[in-house]
C-alpha cells in the first residue's frame, strides 16, 4: 500500500437543505446519478485505491444511510453517528478512531467524480509524502466543473501550492472535496463543530499544503438543477 494510506471516509452527515424537496425523506448521499447513489459513487473510489475500511459520518436520516451500507460487503464499513452538529473538521475529528494509519482520504458524499486518464485518487496516493505535508486536495478547473457556477476556490503555484481566493476574485480552481490529510493536523483541536478550512489555512500558512488538478469530469450536484444537469451528462454518455 502507497504511503500507508488504508482509511477513506466520505462525508455523510449534512442536512442538504439546498437539496430540497428531494432531501425531505432521503438524505443527500442517498440520492442517485444515473441509478447510483452518490455515496457508493464516493465508496466505489475508495475501493478502487484500495483503501481497506471506509467510515461514513452520519446525522440526518442517518439510520437510511447505515442500513443502505450494511447491504455492502466489498469493504469494511463504519460509522460515526453525530448527535449535534460538527461541521466538516469537527466530523473528521470525531472520527478519528477509526481510521487506519497516520493519514486518509476524505471525500464529500455529494459529489460525483469519474476518473481521467489515471484515476486521481492513485495520483494523490503516488504525491503524497508525510514528512512533508499534511494536507493533499484534488483540484478541478472552475469552468470545467459541471454543475457549477462560481469564482473558484483556490489559485495554485507552479510547485502545487493553493492559495485561498480573496474577496470578489474570480480563481481558476474549485475544490472538489476530495483530500488525504494527516492526523497529526487534528492534534490539539477544539472538539465541537469546526470546519476543515482551519486545517487548510495552517497547512498552507506552514508550508504543508499542496493541491493536484483533477484531469478527469467533476460533477457539483448539490442542488435539484445540479441534479438535472447530472443526469443529462449520463445520458449522453449512455
Amino acid at each position: 500500500m502507497s504511503n500507508g494510506l488504508k482509511s477513506g471516509m466520505v462525508l455523510a452527515a449534512g442536512l442538504g437543505t439546498r437539496m430540497r424537496p428531494l432531501t425531505i425523506a432521503t438524505p443527500k448521499p442517498l440520492i442517485e446519478v444515473a441509478g447510483r447513489t452518490m455515496a457508493d459513487r464516493a465508496v466505489d473510489r475508495l475501493v478502487e485505491a484500495g483503501m481497506e475500511n471506509v467510515v461514513l459520518n452520519i446525522s440526518y436520516l442517518g439510520e437510511q444511510i447505515r442500513a443502505h451500507f450494511d447491504k455492502r460487503h466489498d469493504v469494511k464499513i463504519s460509522f460515526s453517528v453525530e448527535n449535534e452538529p460538527l461541521e466538516t473538521g469537527g466530523g473528521v475529528q470525531k472520527a478519528l478512531p477509526l481510521f487506519q494509519g497516520d493519514a486518509f482520504f476524505v471525500l464529500n458524499g455529494d459529489a460525483v467524480l469519474l476518473n481521467g486518464p489515471t484515476p486521481p485518487l492513485e495520483r494523490m496516493k503516488h504525491k503524497w509524502h508525510p514528512e512533508e505535508l499534511d494536507v493533499l486536495m484534488l483540484l478541478h478547473p472552475s469552468t470545467k466543473a459541471i454543475g457549477y457556477e462560481g469564482q473558484g476556490d483556490f489559485t495554485l503555484s507552479p510547485d502545487g501550492v493553493p492559495a485561498f481566493r480573496t474577496e470578489g476574485e474570480t480563481v481558476p480552481y474549485i475544490f472538489t472535496g476530495v483530500q488525504i490529510l494527516s492526523r497529526r493536523a487534528f492534534e490539539g483541536r477544539t472538539v465541537g463543530a469546526w470546519s476543515l478550512r482551519d486545517i487548510y489555512q495552517d497547512a498552507i500558512a506552514s508550508g504543508r499544503a499542496r493541491a493536484i488538478v483533477h484531469d478527469g469530469d467533476w460533477l457539483h450536484v448539490g442542488t435539484p438543477e445540479g441534479l438535472e444537469l447530472a443526469e443529462s451528462y449520463f445520458a449522453k454518455r449512455a
